[in-house]
């Protein structure tokens, strides 16, 4: 019966790229099911020959669709923060917030001044739920007595919560007032915010309102308010708002990642290249600190109702002793992870890459490349952090940095795609592979809930930085060991379904503590 059937040639797998503006996922669907009638029916499918059909556009009600911004714009200074743990968005967001209002206040009439009498905020959403867990209302109260996070003395927030009735004087011109604990409120969880970490801050004469602003805590360490327009700046020399364009400016000049963000930033702040990498030499000199501090801490408890040990020392010395150096590598990875991410649990000063509670990815990253890794040069470090830094601005550009708005997935998994690309970077890989490292880093956390025990970033947080960092060496390694151009999920789409996961998860599982692993561990 065989021989009664005209063979047709199969035909060979497709390698090029699907058409620009094509769905990749219906691309590839519709090509393996062509393929598929081919070999069974032993006919042509009219299938192969049909165009693709256009991507389906954002939803509307995103967030970053209504918010659309033209080109990133968004610079080193801004990205990477130094500022105390646990959270960015619970802990160094809300510090600059009320510091913000604070510097706001110092600025009114003499003769409303001296009328004041209180500072009030008000935590909504997100920050109510969990702020608690997360020292929001001390970061809150910091900010209000004229503390900045990356100047902060740590030992200011622990004193707070070892004396909660301390009272600290704010002087607003000639005028001092008194400022607590109590002045800050933990108000409604639920609501029709315009940002899950919404909060009010008030100047108060008795009853009366001196002066009131509403903000926003967005994510990373990244703060707004009611009427926020984003400052002013110089135009990017390569304007990009995808990977794709950021790929062909690139290969149109030749350069690499490192190097076009690099003309960005000179473009954009007006710093020259030697500014640019003087503060990157001070992010790695922080990220180093934390991680070898994490390192170095004894085995001890955190604090907190979890009564969780560290174990970012042992996990260390252990790896040490291992035979093999794969087992020795994914082993000391996870520690130097563990390391600075117990460092923001302990609420010392972590970097934002892109939040605290991802603080530990990136510092891993680094260390694993530097002296006491790869040993690669700080050159091809900085460059590594630059494009990290590719990576993160898209991610916050296209969806979000917030698990109070999009999960775990919007910290971890963007942090690891972030180290993905440094690693990429750092060693000198092509364009295309540092961003297929990237996307399928990101892709694989897609969908990761944010749900912290008893509000605390430390169960599941801390071990989550660890797998961030060991799945950033995975996406680089796949990457760098496959044909670039055999890939069909590119970064953009990966970045398109974390803003759609983001907007169809469901809230209890945004760092409320509603569901997950809050409901589920149980503490005695």
């Amino acid at each position: 019966m065989a021989d009664m059937i005209a063979p047709y040639p199969v035909p060979e797998l497709d390698h090029s790229e699907p058409p620009a503006g094509s769905d990749r996922r219906a691309f590839m669907m519709r090509s393996a099911l062509a393929l598929a009638i081919v070999s069974v029916g032993g006919r042509p499918s009219a299938l192969a020959a049909e165009v693709p059909a256009k991507d389906p556009p954002l939803d509307p009600n995103l967030q970053v669709v209504r918010k659309s911004k033209g080109p990133v714009m968004t610079t080193a200074e801004e990205f990477y923060k130094v500022g105390p743990g646990p959270s960015s968005s619970h802990t160094i967001g809300p510090m600059r917030i009320t510091y913000d209002f604070y510097q706001r206040c110092t600025k009114l009439p003499a003769d409303q001044l001296a009328q004041a009498t209180a500072l009030k905020v008000h935590l909504f959403g997100s920050l109510s739920a969990t702020g608690k867990g997360h020292g929001t209302e001390r970061a809150s109260l910091a900010g209000l007595a004229g503390n900045e996070p990356a100047t902060i003395d740590p030992a200011i927030l622990d004193g707070m919560a070892a004396n909660p009735d301390q009272v600290f004087p704010v002087k607003l011109g000639s005028k001092t007032i008194s400022a607590s604990l109590k002045d800050i409120v933990y108000d409604a969880t639920k609501g029709d915010f315009p940002h899950p970490n919404t909060m009010t801050c008030k100047l108060m004469a008795g009853d009366k309102v001196l002066l009131e602003q509403e903000y926003y805590s967005v994510g990373g360490g990244f703060i707004e308010w009611k009427g926020y327009t984003p400052p002013k700046k110089n135009p990017p020399k390569y304007p990009y708002e995808t990977m794709e364009e950021l790929l062909a400016h690139a290969e149109r000049d030749k350069i690499s990642i490192a190097q076009l963000i690099m003309a960005n930033e000179v473009a954009i702040t007006g710093k020259s290249e030697a500014e640019v990498n003087a503060f990157l030499d001070k992010i790695m000199g922080a990220m180093r600190a934390t991680v070898k501090t994490g390192l170095a801490a004894p085995t001890a408890t955190l604090p907190g109702p979890i009564k969780l040990k560290t174990k970012a020392h042992d996990v260390y010395t252990n790896a040490l002793k291992q035979e093999g150096p794969a087992r020795q590598a994914i082993g000391l990875v996870s520690a130097y992870a563990l390391a600075g991410s117990e460092e923001n649990a302990r609420g010392h000063l972590v970097i934002t890459a892109p939040t605290g509670g991802s603080a530990g990815v990136m510092p891993a990253v680094l260390y694993s490349l530097g002296p006491d890794g790869a040993k690669l040069s700080d050159d091809a470090l900085r460059a590594g952090l630059l494009a990290g830094l590719a990576a993160g601005y898209l991610c916050k550009h296209r969806a979000t940095l917030a698990a109070a708005e999009g999960g775990c997935q919007a910290e971890i998994g963007v942090a690891s795609a972030m180290g993905a690309a440094m690693i990429g970077q750092a060693y000198g890989t092509p364009n295309r592979v540092i961003a297929n490292g990237a996307s399928a880093a990101l892709e694989h956390h897609l969908g990761m809930t944010c749900d912290p025990v008893a509000g605390f970033v430390q169960v599941p947080c801390i071990e989550r930085c660890a797998f961030g960092a060991v799945k950033a060496w995975t996406g680089h390694l796949i990457a760098k060991n496959e044909i670039p151009i055999n890939r069909r999920v590119a970064f953009d789409s990966v970045v398109e379904a974390l803003a759609l996961t983001a907007k169809d998860m469901n809230p209890k599982y945004k760092e409320t503590s509603e569901g997950g692993l809050a409901l589920s561990v149980t503490l005695c």
